[in-house]
């Protein structure tokens, strides 16, 4: 994998886990939310391990299973490709 595919890797999921923390502090104080397909597009566009680690560090999403279940589901694909991509599998 070259540098510029692992950049953005790199910035996908700080984005998401930005995204999960914006959305909680919204949630707390009632304000408009991040739509959950945004949240859900950010973990499937390369940011799943930022989502993951937004959903424990900000305690949010953890009960909806779309999240519970899809983020840990998507961030498994993502590893397996990366695999794929450093020939380890």
């Amino acid at each position: 994998m070259n540098r510029v595919a692992e950049t953005y890797l790199i910035v996908i999921s700080l984005v998401s886990f930005a995204l999960f923390g914006i959305d909680k502090q919204k949630a707390v104080h009632h304000a408009w939310r991040i739509p959950e397909s945004i949240l859900i597009l950010s973990a499937a566009a390369g940011g799943g391990i930022g989502a993951l680690l937004g959903m424990r560090c900000f305690h949010h999403k953890t009960r909806k299973p779309l999240f519970s279940i899809g983020i840990p589901v998507i961030l498994c694909l993502e590893i397996l490709v990366l695999l794929k991509a450093y020939h380890i599998i």
